[in-house]
């Protein structure tokens, strides 16, 4: 039983003088030990002591990732305290006011970049009493402070009071609230999950069960570090190898942000990347514009490669195996002359990613299994911590979520509770030291999720024969037939948008209806270059027409006599389409901060829409509604 103090100073005595956090503040990454952090998270923690923080205290976290980020974090946690990690993605007056009020936060550390946010609700906050800015402001309100006066007031407090903190840091329990971290609320009010220290170890132990890091490996953390994944995986499982973490340079803007992102990779050479399936998409998309660039032999080469590396791999779990060995000798060859150069683009020592948020499309998995940096898909939620499954270097198989970390119990039921045979499909439930205690404040949501011990992931999926768990969805987003057969809409989608460069965003809807409908976000420039092509464009009814059909022709290569024909089952394919006149975003919060589809929400929009989809006229891809809407584009 230990807490993440116990985490963490263990590592601290073991690698005293190893990075620990590496920071660009201006041209150069540098790095702070694991011996300089812990010295400035005591500090910092006598500070808070010195400003009345005690045991059970809710103190919230605003930031970009940065050092000051893992180090208030823990400093936090060294007062007895309890952080609450906040996204930067967070509106202020509804989102952001309702975490801050609901979890009763007392004080909060907030950068820079995020300092209009809070000082635009603080006066509305009752329980708010400290603003602690990460970046230093022009001038300072009386309930306004910088962390450097912090760090100060703990200089002070340790000269005369070292004996508190030291009691402060023994009075944590493994049972103690580490975190309040809040769910991005798609459906309804988001549900502050709490989680103990003995949540977070239990979870690192699970995840040191899946793959080792060795401690001179880096990683560069480019997921928001209130990302459950991120944290756990990004933050406390480094330390528990006492490896070391960097962070992305801020920009002036987040598109800034972005933008650095390749450019630091390139800087901190990393050895392990933690992704989401947007940020995968991405990569793969400039990748074969890098490719592309050098002209068509090259392409042809490339690809030529990469169909000989996809039959070598089959899914990893038995590759190369029969008469696959003969290509082993010209594989090597494509990897020295082709697939090398692409992992220098990733700094040269990417070891692999690890993939976690939703389903990582198959195609994208073979593609980077190919060109020799994995992106191993794993599978966990918030309320375990959030790790439950992954593939990793040593044990894999693309396509499914990978296998079960040691220490938990997993079972797969059906609608009556009734275990299911391996192999067949129900809810994916767990039990084990990971699971959080339940939802602050809302006793009703973790009765509905927490039984006897078990947590309810509302996922379904199912157990292989050879021990790897395949993820189907979340039950919520499940399309319904009208004969209640059910079916997960998402591989579908991913797949639509990973291989169409027409189509950007897809969401499809069956709730008990004859057939599936399918609202699409069409890729404007791709269409037009199209349309310029054939000598048309979007202001003709015909340009109109073309373009639609072939937004329709994308859809049916999927359908009988298409390419892909046999990939889905046709029910669940868009019998009829609604093309939509703008994405979905997290401005118009259709998607949420993990950039997942806030189903309910878009539902809810173009509920008109959907309802036109289900008229005759409806089912004819170039109806009025979708011409009008391609006539803006």
């Amino acid at each position: 039983m230990t807490t993440i103090i116990d985490l963490f100073e263990q590592n601290v005595n073991k690698h005293y003088s190893n990075p620990l956090l590496w920071e660009k503040k201006t041209d150069t990454y540098e790095s702070t030990s694991y011996k300089q952090t812990r010295d400035q998270v005591r500090l910092l923690a006598a500070g808070l002591l010195n400003l009345k923080i005690k045991k059970g205290d809710r103190v919230a976290l605003l930031s970009e990732g940065r050092n000051y980020w893992v180090i208030s974090e823990l400093a936090v946690l060294y007062t007895g305290a309890i952080n609450v990690p906040l996204s930067i993605k967070l509106e202020a007056a509804t989102e952001l006011k309702f975490r801050l009020e609901h979890s009763g936060t007392r004080m909060i550390f907030v950068s820079g970049g995020q300092s209009k946010k809070i000082k635009q609700i603080k006066d509305n906050l009752p329980d708010l009493e400290l603003v602690i800015y990460l970046d230093p402001q022009e001038e300072y309100e009386a309930d306004e402070i910088c962390i450097n006066e912090v760090f100060k007031l703990g200089e002070n407090f340790l000269k005369t009071n070292s004996k508190d903190v030291e009691e402060a840091i023994l009075s944590v329990k493994p049972e103690d609230l580490a975190n309040i971290s809040y769910t991005s609320g798609t459906t309804a009010d988001p549900k502050g999950i709490m989680l103990t220290h003995r949540n977070y170890t239990a979870n690192v132990e699970q995840a040191c069960s899946l793959m080792t890091i060795p401690e001179h490996y880096k990683t560069l953390l480019i997921l928001p570090l209130d990302h459950s994944f991120a944290h756990t995986a990004g933050i406390y499982s480094f330390i528990a190898y006492g490896a070391s973490m960097a962070f992305v340079q801020s920009g002036k803007s987040g598109m800034d942000t972005l933008k650095n992102i390749p450019i630091n990779i390139k800087e901190i050479k990393p050895n392990i990347l933690l992704s989401v399936p947007a940020l995968a998409s991405n990569f793969k998309k400039n990748i074969e514009k890098g490719i592309q660039e050098k002209g068509p032999k090259v392409e042809k080469l490339f690809n030529n490669a990469l169909n000989m590396a996809y039959s070598y791999n089959g899914n990893g779990f038995k590759k190369g195996q029969g008469l696959h060995f003969v290509k082993k000798p010209l594989l090597k060859l494509f990897d020295k002359i082709l697939f090398s150069k692409v992992r220098e683009g990733f700094g040269g020592g990417l070891d692999f990613f690890i993939g976690g948020g939703a389903l990582l499309d198959i195609e994208i998995q073979k593609f980077f299994y190919a060109i020799g940096m994995p992106m191993f898909q794993g599978y966990g939620l918030s309320e375990a911590a959030p790790i439950i499954s992954s593939n990793s270097k040593r044990k894999h198989k693309l396509g499914s979520s990978g296998y079960l970390v040691k220490n938990l119990e997993l079972k797969i039921i059906d609608d009556n509770g009734n275990e299911l045979p391996i192999g067949e499909k129900g809810e994916i439930i767990v039990k084990g030291e990971n699971v959080m205690v339940g939802y602050w404040k809302n006793d009703k949501a973790t009765q509905e999720t927490l039984k006897n011990g078990w947590l309810y992931t509302g996922d379904m999926g199912y157990m292989d024969k050879d021990g790897f768990l395949f993820v189907m969805g979340r039950f919520k987003s499940l399309l319904i037939a009208n004969d209640g057969e059910k079916y997960s809409p998402e591989s579908i989608e991913e797949t639509l948008v990973q291989h169409s460069k027409y189509v950007d965003q897809c969401m499809l809807y069956n709730n008990q209806n004859p057939y599936t409908v399918g609202l699409i976000v069409a890729n404007k420039e791709a269409l037009r270059k199209y349309l310029t092509e054939n000598n048309l464009d979007f202001e003709t009814e015909k340009g109109q027409e073309l373009a639609l059909k072939k937004i329709q022709s994308e859809i049916d290569e999927y359908k009988k006599g298409g390419k892909f024909e046999g990939m889905f089952t046709e029910r669940w394919l868009p019998a009829a389409i609604a093309v939509l006149g703008e994405p979905f975003t997290e401005d118009n919060k259709m998607i949420n901060s993990t950039l997942k589809m806030v189903r309910g929400k878009i539902v809810e929009y173009y509920k008109l829409r959907i309802e036109f989809l289900y008229q005759p006229e409806g089912k004819d891809i170039c109806n009025h509604q979708n011409k009008n809407i391609v006539s803006k584009f």
